[in-house]
């Protein structure tokens, strides 16, 4: 489509802002603008105004600005294409076909969405009849209650050879459609079609909007050929380019729900129902390279959760592989393995909630899955084994197309190797090691990873530095090699720091109310563990203030003792370094709202600002990729017009920072006019 910024121009001047936002939110006229309870936060006073002569909404509780197309965006968590495609329809507006060609094309895709959600509704019927009384008792049996088949619209193929096919014929559907969708098996060599799936459990697989594309049939019967047969490609499924709970869970994941990625269908409901909404998995196939993208555009680090026997390790490892080439900065997997002979599903029934959690939060990053899969089982006795160990490392990072995530991977990598062989008590470490963590080198591989740091050295060579601590305390030097800091005062030096990227200011903000502020905390946890962020610091400090938000004394009623017990606390964690980085990332003493003695009214309102200004900015920042991307594979009218009109939103945000700056009239400061 060729969305021309002359198209959506008059889209805009179709549609009033409060008529698109009016169908979500009470509005009441205000003067010349509108006012309501804002859309994206719970609040008692309304903050939330529609301009419709400038043709903008603004948020002041959460800071969030923009045009019916970016409060379709980030109300439904739809991408830039489908919410201007939904504006167009709302507003009565013809989309640009490109070609005649592609406008009869979309009309006969339109024709066989139809097909797919008849079929649909027949055989959730026939579920429910009597004759889905087999299948009511497996979905029983893997207690998938009647709600949760509502909800998934599982239904029920009759064992007949045409019962689909009549059903549909009755609807005044051609044999050639429900060939061409799929649903019949058809073709030269088969004079009279007949329905494809038969004596069968389907799930319908939804694409992004929602719309029936394909099937899933699991069977009744043990002894048919294929227990889970798919749909076949059409015109409206390809099987490599979807996942199953698409639509769902990309909504899940724009409201903050981690990604999850388990194996079938049955593993995804389990999952969605234990409370992990933002739960998908692949169609009858490995992960495919268009299956990871879409995982990234929703969320830059998905788990994969994976059967924690031998073939879930090979699946976790192809996974690796796949990824690898592929890594962005920000942009990578995390793995997570379920107890051996136990799937999501088992998991969820003997463990509920909480067991999936543990297998969550084990989850391990991708270097660390790589590495411990060139170890695992290995000798390395011989300096030969280690030089084929340190060619293959050298290989995989090579795979790595963006040069900044390569030269990271090199070097963590290598850190890896060396610290696996280093003397130590006099002995070589030149063990054994398997994928769960066993022996010496996974342990150093832990060791480092979340540890060590890094200055660079002659030729190319990695240097660490750090300490036994948890922040890495530079003062205590590992002298493992030529290349390392001198002294505890050249390791703190401004040179050595230069060395390490800089924690954002805003992240700065965000870890520093929490430790100025920890009873932020009691209603705030969630959120702040959800929280995208970008340095590793900083995510490591956000899981010491919560573990030390944990002890009871930071529940003291008087909030300055509050804030110097979790400084204290922090501190004793090995934190002091990161406190102090911290601070000097704050570069402005103006946000008195994460200060200690800023009014709890203050303290709340920043807090606010800072969240969906961190938010919104990765959001945009992860659309503009995504815009760059399509410009890139397409040089059109429409994906130049994307790209302008997300840089013009992130812009607006830009300019929505000084929102913070004002705050502290209730703590005495002055307050700035907006």
């Amino acid at each position: 489509m060729r969305f021309t910024p002359q198209f959506l121009e008059e889209l805009r001047a179709r549609l009033p802002v409060s008529e698109v936002v009016g169908r979500r939110v009470k509005l009441k006229k205000a003067g010349r603008e509108w006012k309501g309870l804002s859309p994206f936060q719970q609040e008692k006073s309304p903050s939330f105004t529609v301009n419709d002569q400038k043709g903008f909404y603004h948020d002041f509780s959460s800071g969030k600005h923009g045009d019916i197309i970016s409060f379709l965006m980030e109300t439904e968590g739809v991408g830039f294409t489908e919410a201007v495609e939904r504006l167009a329809s709302m507003a009565g507006m013809a989309l640009p076909a490109v070609t005649p060609d592609a406008a009869k094309h979309e009309q006969r895709r339109r024709t066989l969405y139809d097909v797919m959600e008849l079929a649909a509704k027949f055989f959730a019927d026939t579920l429910a009849s009597r004759g889905g009384a087999k299948a009511r008792g497996y979905l029983a049996d893997r207690a998938i209650s009647p709600a949760t088949q509502l909800q998934f619209r599982i239904g029920y193929a009759p064992g007949e050879r045409f019962a689909l096919k009549e059903y549909l014929g009755a609807q005044g559907i051609p044999t050639e459609d429900m060939v061409e969708a799929g649903l019949l098996n058809g073709g030269e060599d088969i004079p009279v079609p007949y329905d494809k799936f038969r004596d069968r459990v389907m799930f319908p697989i939804t694409d992004v909007r929602n719309r029936v594309i394909a099937f899933g049939g699991r069977a009744l019967e043990k002894d048919v050929p294929a227990k889970y047969m798919n749909s076949p490609e059409t015109p409206l499924f390809h099987k490599g380019d979807n996942l199953y709970n698409l639509a769902t869970a990309r909504q899940a994941t724009h409201d903050g729900a981690p990604l999850i990625v388990v194996e079938g269908y049955v593993d995804v409901i389990a999952m969605v129902t234990t409370g992990f909404k933002a739960s998908v998995a692949p169609l009858g196939t490995a992960l495919t390279e268009n299956q990871l993208m879409l995982l990234w555009k929703m969320v830059d680090e998905p788990i994969l959760c994976f059967d924690g026997d031998k073939a879930g390790k090979k699946a976790a490892w192809r996974a690796a592989d796949l990824a690898l080439p592929h890594l962005k900065p920000g942009k990578s997997l995390r793995f997570a393995l379920l107890p051996e002979g136990q799937d999501p599903d088992d998991l969820a029934r003997s463990g509920g909630r909480a067991a999936i959690e543990e297998v969550i939060s084990a989850a391990r990053g991708l270097a660390d899955i790589v590495w411990s899969r060139e170890i695992e089982g290995g000798t390395f006795a011989t300096p030969e084994r280690r030089a084929a160990l340190e060619a293959r490392i050298g290989e995989l990072s090579n795979g790595i197309r963006d040069e900044v995530v390569r030269r990271y991977y090199r070097q963590d990598l290598s850190e890896r190797l060396r610290n696996t062989f280093a003397p130590e008590g006099g002995r070589g470490g030149y063990g054994r090691s398997n994928f769960g963590g066993g022996g010496r080198a996974s342990e150093s591989g832990r060791r480092f990873a979340s540890r060590a740091s890094f200055t660079p050295g002659p030729a190319g060579r990695v240097a660490p530095y750090g300490g036994r601590g948890q922040a890495g305390s530079a003062s205590q030097t590992i002298n493992r090699g030529p290349y390392q800091a001198a002294s505890p005062q050249l390791a703190n030096s401004p040179i050595m720091r230069g060395q390490r990227s800089a924690m954002s200011r805003r992240e700065a903000l965000i870890l520093q109310s929490l430790i100025n502020h920890p009873w932020l905390l009691h209603d705030h946890l969630e959120e702040v563990a959800a929280l995208e962020l970008a340095h590793p610091e900083a995510n490591k400090l956000r899981a010491g203030i919560i573990a030390a938000f944990a002890s009871d004394h930071h529940h003291s009623p008087d909030v300055e003792e509050q804030a110097e017990k979790m400084r204290a606390d922090l501190e004793s964690r090995g934190f002091s370094q990161v406190l102090q980085r911290v601070g000097s990332a704050i570069t402005t003493g103006a946000v008195w709202g994460v200060q200690i003695g800023a009014a709890r009214e203050d303290v709340l309102s920043t807090w606010q600002q800072l969240v969906a200004l961190h938010q919104k900015t990765h959001a945009l920042l992860r659309e503009k990729k995504d815009a760059e991307l399509a410009l890139g594979e397409e040089s059109s009218e429409a994906n130049l017009a994307w790209l302008k009109d997300v840089s013009a939103r992130l812009e607006s945000l830009d300019g929505t920072e000084a929102l913070i700056e004002g705050f502290g009239e209730l703590s005495g400061r002055f307050r700035q006019s907006v």
